[in-house]
C-alpha cells in the first residue's frame, strides 16, 4: 500500500515535470521540487479534493464531469501557494490546461507501471 503511494507519487511528480517542459507559464525548480510538490499534492486530494467535489457536485453533474478539471486547478494553486517561489503557476488558466495534461499523462503513466507489475 505504502509502495503503491510512493510510485503514484513519483509518477505524478514527474508529470509535474513534463509539464514544467512543455510550458512557460509553469514553473518548476528542479525534481525535488516536483516531489515535494506532489507529496503535497497528494495530502490535499485525500483532506480538501472531496469537500471541494462535493460542493461542486451540481455543476460537476451539468458539466459532465468536466468541472473536475477545475477542482484539480484549484488544487495546483493551493499546491503553488504552499511552495512559494519554488513552484510557480503564472494564471488559473494556465493551472486548468496544467490539470488536463497532468491528468493524462497520468492515467498513461499508471497504466504503464500497472501493466509492467502484472506481467512480472
Amino acid at each position: 500500500m505504502l509502495l503503491r503511494w510512493f510510485i503514484s507519487v513519483f509518477l505524478n511528480a514527474v508529470a509535474l515535470i513534463a509539464v514544467a517542459s512543455l510550458f512557460g507559464a509553469f514553473h518548476l525548480e528542479s525534481f525535488g521540487t516536483a516531489l515535494l510538490a506532489s507529496i503535497i499534492l497528494s495530502i490535499l486530494n485525500v483532506f480538501l479534493k472531496p469537500i471541494l467535489v462535493l460542493f461542486t457536485l451540481p455543476i460537476t453533474f451539468l458539466t459532465l464531469g468536466l468541472f473536475l478539471f477545475v477542482v484539480n486547478a484549484i488544487t495546483l494553486m493551493i499546491t503553488q501557494g504552499l511552495m512559494d517561489s519554488s513552484f510557480v503557476i503564472d494564471s488559473f488558466g494556465m493551472a486548468i490546461i496544467a490539470s488536463i495534461i497532468i491528468s493524462l499523462i497520468n492515467l498513461v503513466l499508471n497504466r504503464l507501471v500497472k501493466d509492467t507489475v502484472r506481467y512480472s
